[in-house]
């Protein structure tokens, strides 16, 4: 067993804020920190977020303080407190999510070497092995349309989450909430699924 933490340990004493420390511009900023969340929601183990990440308080901790809890009326900070509420629901429904957090059995790797378009993808599976889930990840600041994606069955992937959402404060490049995979092999699978990845952005498929 295992904790992923991002304890108060990490946005203080000069550190900055999670949101502090992204690169880029303002919105930049906001699409990294929700890349990172969905990787982390995402990889084997239990998460720790502390106080003031789920809304991404932009100043890092004081404790003679309350939190900014103002940030909260303002777009960007909604669509981060949004994407923590759904992230939390996923992953407790989908037991692909949590059922294997402690067996190495539950994670495969997809694709961990495409440093050239910044691509990294895993699925993760559920206690039985009969359900799973795909989770894609671009880190890199460019789109990438038709990314092939191999899976291990055919058929219709609904998108469960898609950290570029509107609703999160993002751009809403994506898949319109579905794709189909073809029989056409990558990454060693005898299917792959052709997406639309959005800049700085985590997406998670289910069949």
């Amino acid at each position: 067993n295992f904790v992923l933490p991002l304890s108060h340990d990490e946005v203080v004493h000069g550190k900055r804020s999670l949101l502090g420390r992204m690169p880029g511009r303002d919105d930049e900023q906001f699409a990294n920190l929700r890349l990172l969340y969905g990787l982390m929601w995402a990889h084997p183990g239990k998460k720790l977020l502390f106080m003031g990440g789920e809304f991404a308080q932009r100043a890092e901790w004081r404790a003679q303080a309350s939190l900014d809890w103002h940030l909260a009326q303002y777009a960007p900070h909604q669509g981060v407190r949004l994407l923590v509420h759904d992230l939390n629901n996923l992953t407790r429904e989908h037991g692909a999510l949590h059922e294997r957090d402690t067996d190495a059995d539950g994670f495969e790797w997809i694709a961990y070497d495409d440093a050239r378009n910044g691509v990294a993808a895993f699925i993760r599976w559920n206690a039985a092995h009969d359900a799973h889930a795909v989770c894609v990840f671009n880190f890199s600041g460019a789109r990438h349309d038709r990314y092939e994606i191999g899976v291990p069955q055919a058929g219709g992937y609904r998108e469960l989450l898609n950290t570029d959402a509107a609703a999160y404060g993002g751009s809403d490049v994506g898949n319109a909430g579905w794709a189909v995979a073809q029989e056409r092999p990558a990454h060693g699978r005898p299917f792959s699924l052709p997406l639309t990845l959005p800049p700085r952005a985590a997406i998670w498929l289910a069949p």
